[in-house]
């Protein structure tokens, strides 16, 4: 099984959204026993939130549930649960670094990194772009699910 714990900033928007379209994909490719998969933010703002409106508006447009979700922070031991920690963006890695120190197993990527164009995903929160970044999970979240 492969533990995976997708990281943004304030755990309500791109790393909700990873989650759950990483669940969907696994369940619909038979595969659900095969991951574990949860999210979690670099910061303390938005804990015990719920999904932001217009990132569950987006899910539910695709069919995918995410009730029930709360925002949580990252902690150290998060380092030595799972196998991936997959962050949006470069400022995420940096604020991961922070709690979790060194990265000696190689677990920290960046979800574009999975794709052709690696780089950031743009954090909705400020853009209002909730397409675009569904566009770049979804295909961050298929490149994983082939590569695993």
């Amino acid at each position: 099984m492969i533990k995976i714990l997708f990281i943004c900033h304030g755990n309500i928007c791109r790393s909700p959204m990873a989650e759950f379209v990483m669940k969907d994909m696994a369940a619909k490719a038979g595969r659900t026993e095969d991951f574990f998969i949860e999210s979690a933010a670099t910061s303390s703002e938005e804990l015990g939130n719920p999904v932001y409106p217009p990132a569950r508006k987006i899910l539910r447009e695709h069919g995918i549930d995410c009730s029930g979700k709360t925002a949580r922070r990252i902690v150290r031991e998060d380092y030595d649960m799972y196998d991936m920690l997959i962050c949006m963006d470069e400022r995420n890695m940096g604020n991961m670094r922070k709690v979790f120190g060194s990265d000696p197993e190689g677990k920290i990527h960046k979800l574009l990194d999975f794709t052709d164009r690696p780089g950031d995903v743009a954090d909705p929160w400020y853009t209002g772009d909730f397409e675009a970044t569904w566009r770049d999970v979804t295909e961050g979240c298929e490149n994983i699910l082939k590569r695993f």
